[in-house]
């Protein structure tokens, strides 16, 4: 069967990084995995005359601009909805035509299978979404960012289980309520921003690989972003056994630890994507 149409294979060696990854699609000619991912991405290699990948750090320098093809005018936005993972700048040229694609790396194994997608202070998310002041008191509660103890006329006399911070159960009933419909109503473009970002940086396609150390290969699969949203944020909106939420498969919870311990982060299981593959039929 081509692999090319299946979108998942496993290689010999580790290239679970975007340093390895580059190198992989720089050596194009070469290099069978580059070929495979550039067919899935609907590219016959025959007619490229180039191509050109670069990781994408997760702050770009303004003395960088240039580099990665950004205006001073365009600097701050992009930044802003910039994905904080590992991103991969890839330039194809055919011709006179000249494509550029953004691919997402999410590394993964068996026993650490979580990545996260996205963390922010919930102002920076209030900014983004315009969810309203209870919902934002209702998550800096929960992040900790606000001390629940300056807000005993919202917690009455229960006994807290953390008093750094309060677990979605134990918000008041209506701010709970309004948290869960903001995310249920407006899922798309949580989705969007937390998986694909927006503007000139977003991704276009998600790779993940998922290396073994013992037989020293790499399992990998190279979706369209699209697909992989689909997959991510598909299902309920609800909360978690853990008094988090779920957003379909993508879970929002205190980011905790060091540093950032009071930032609202969303994390993905992204081994899940190889499952889309069994149900494909693949």
């Amino acid at each position: 069967m081509d692999k090319s149409k299946i979108g998942s294979a496993t290689a010999k060696g580790g290239f679970a990084n975007e340093r390895v990854v580059c190198e992989k699609f720089n050596n194009w000619k070469k290099d069978k995995e580059a070929q495979i991912w550039l067919k899935i991405m609907g590219y016959n290699i025959k007619k490229i005359d180039f191509v050109n990948a670069i990781h994408i750090p997760t702050r770009i320098k303004r003395s960088d601009l240039e580099k990665f093809g950004i205006s001073e005018e365009d600097y701050e936005d992009l930044m802003r909805f910039k994905k904080a993972d590992a991103q991969i700048k890839i330039i194809i040229a055919i011709g006179n035509i000249l494509k550029i694609e953004n691919l997402s790396l999410k590394k993964a194994n068996s026993d650490a299978n979580y990545n996260q997608v996205d963390k922010r202070r919930v102002d920076s998310y209030q900014e983004m979404w315009g969810f309203d002041e209870d919902i934002a008191l209702g998550l800096k509660l929960f992040t900790g960012e606000l001390n629940p103890e300056l807000y005993p006329e919202l917690i009455g006399k229960r006994e807290l289980r953390d008093k750094r911070r309060l677990f979605l159960d134990e918000l008041p009933e209506y701010i709970r309520a309004k948290i869960l419909s903001f995310f249920k109503d407006n899922r798309i473009i949580v989705v969007n921003d937390i998986l694909k970002g927006r503007g000139g940086l977003s991704a276009d396609w998600m790779l993940v690989t998922r290396y073994n150390k013992q037989d020293q290969t790499t399992t990998w699969i190279f979706k369209d972003i699209n697909t992989a949203m689909n997959l991510f944020g598909g299902g309920d909106v609800r909360i978690s056994p853990k008094r988090s939420l779920y957003i379909g498969k993508i879970t929002m919870q205190r980011k905790g630890g060091t540093p950032d311990p009071t930032k609202l982060q969303f994390k993905i299981k992204p081994c899940e994507l190889f499952k889309l593959e069994c149900r494909d039929g693949s």
